[in-house]
């Protein structure tokens, strides 16, 4: 065993001493890159990944959680806090799931399954069962906010009064609730989202109005609108006119360019778009009342009554005797008779007109006034066609979008005042910005790239430089190198002779070699 170990060792020995410089630094570095790989890639295989799986735990749920890892044998990474919980990726699933079905995570409240984990209530006094009701109440309305969006945890007191018959309802004192809630870092709600905590705790708890609740978090105190809270809606209203606009203003400019592109190009042009829009929705009615067309301003005939009627006939005669008295008339002839026709006709209209109601609605976002800039390199733009064909194009635009502005369009004074043509040379720095498209981060980033790269081209030179001097031999031509030489003259034996060549074979076979060669060319 002994010998057979000489053996290989002796044979690893002859192998080693045989190689070149450059063989053994090169065999060297494979061996340890290898047993390299070979470490990392056990590391990386056996190494446990761990996934979040519970976070932002109080006391009592980390707890809970704890306890039932430990339970079932499951490896657990805890946060420094203690509010987060990370298990094995491969488990996590699982290990949610069973968590969730046995209620380990309540987030500080209970609820009313406090009622359905417990299969009887015999032995409870009614106290202790008032107790417990009212937790599993506050715990349900606390589950209800904690589920909202922004909030990270809160808590929830609610005191209900005492029903009692011997008391009137004015008496009897009226529900209120204290709620403090915490938000993930960097939310702030919106007022609308204030007002949605205040209904959503009134709607759940009975008799409870809006001025008996207090809602508190660590910034201060939440007011709802009815409380005199601060209305965001107008702020929120003024952010999104202030987009709406930006937007109108960046499409206009984007429709600018693509039709400058057609003349210059578009990284020596600059466009600046000012606008002005109505953002009011006026709603009007309008009572209108009109005669017929064609009709001699007459309206409808609604309602008409004729009446005509005819007479004729003669008077009877008079009645007594002619007499001599002193009151009669002597000549009157108390015989004669009368007679005669008369006609009357009445004609009664009742007219109408048109009655006209509109209900007018105007829509928002109506432009009232706009105006453009546009800058040209005048290296780009020369003649003067061009320019006129630009002022052209930009003016019948302005005009164009003005029509419903209730501007006169078609004073060409008024249009041209709201158009400008500048031609002026750009700066290189500002050109070659715009035409690259480089920010400063990328800017930053690609020089630091180039010094990196410079700097690893320094290095390879500088090892290049500091190779070693056998290194430079070995790469030198084979004719420079001097071979041993042998004075077999100066041997007394030729058995010496042969000693000393096989001790050369052996020892350096290479030169030995060359030895040979340089005996055979000499020959």
């Amino acid at each position: 065993m002994n010998e057979k170990f000489a053996q290989y060792r002796e044979r690893l020995t002859q192998f080693w001493g045989q190689m070149g410089r450059k063989q053994k630094i090169w065999l060297g570095a494979s061996v340890c890159g290898i047993l390299v790989a070979i470490i990392l890639m056990t590391v990386i295989f056996t190494k446990t990944e761990y996934e979040l799986a519970f976070k932002n735990l109080d006391a009592t749920d980390a707890a809970a959680v704890i306890q039932y890892l430990d339970d079932n044998g499951i490896e657990y990474q805890i946060s420094s806090n203690g509010k987060n919980i990370s298990v094995p990726s491969k488990v996590a699933s699982k290990v949610k799931i069973d968590a969730g079905s046995q209620g380990l995570v309540q987030n500080g409240s209970i609820g009313f399954d406090l009622f359905s984990n417990k299969s009887s209530q015999l032995g409870t006094t009614e106290n202790e069962f008032n107790v417990m009701y009212q937790s599993a109440f506050n715990g349900e309305v606390q589950k209800l906010l904690n589920g909202l969006q922004g909030v990270e945890s809160s808590k929830v007191l609610i005191n209900r009064p005492e029903e009692s018959v011997f008391l009137r309802p004015e008496d009897t004192s009226k529900a209120t609730a204290s709620i403090r809630i915490n938000f993930v870092p960097g939310y702030r709600p919106s007022q609308k989202e204030i007002d949605g905590y205040y209904n959503l705790v009134k709607v759940a708890v009975p008799d409870l109005e809006l001025k008996d609740i207090v809602i508190a978090s660590p910034q201060g105190v939440l007011t709802s609108s009815e409380a005199g809270g601060n209305d965001t809606s107008g702020m929120d209203a003024i952010a999104l006119q202030f987009q709406i606009q930006q937007k109108f203003e960046s499409e206009v400019a984007k429709s600018v360019q693509q039709f400058l592109s057609s003349f210059v190009d578009i990284d020596k042009t600059v466009v600046s778009v000012s606008s002005s829009i109505n953002f009011d929705k006026k709603v009007s009615k309008e009572d209108l009342v009109k005669p017929l067309e064609n009709n001699n301003n007459n309206g409808i005939i609604i309602s008409e009554e004729l009446n005509n009627s005819s007479f004729t006939g003669s008077a009877g005669a008079a009645g007594g005797v002619a007499g001599t008295g002193e009151t009669d008339i002597p000549s009157y002839d108390a015989a004669s008779q009368n007679s005669g026709s008369s006609e009357t006709s009445s004609q009664f209209r009742n007219y109408d007109v048109n009655r006209i109601t509109n209900n007018i609605e105007s829509a928002p976002f109506v432009l009232r006034d706009l105006s453009i800039n546009v800058a040209i390199d005048e290296s780009a733009i020369s003649d003067e066609a061009s320019r006129t064909q630009i002022m052209n194009y930009l003016t019948t635009f302005v005009r164009g979008k003005l029509a419903d502005s209730g501007q006169d369009v078609n004073n060409d004074q008024l249009i041209e005042k709201k158009v400008s043509l500048i031609a002026r040379k750009f700066s290189e720095g500002n050109a070659t910005a715009s035409a690259g498209g480089i920010s400063t981060t990328w800017a930053i980033g690609i020089g630091a790239a180039l010094l990196a790269l410079i700097g690893g081209l320094v290095v390879m030179l500088a090892r290049k430089r500091k190779q070693p001097i056998e290194e430079q031999m070995e790469m030198a031509p084979p004719a420079k190198v001097e071979y041993p030489t042998l004075d077999l003259e100066t041997v007394s034996s030729e058995n010496q002779a042969r000693k000393n060549l096989e001790t050369l074979a052996k020892r350096k076979p290479d030169e030995f070699v060359n030895l040979l060669r340089t005996w055979l060319v000499d020959e």
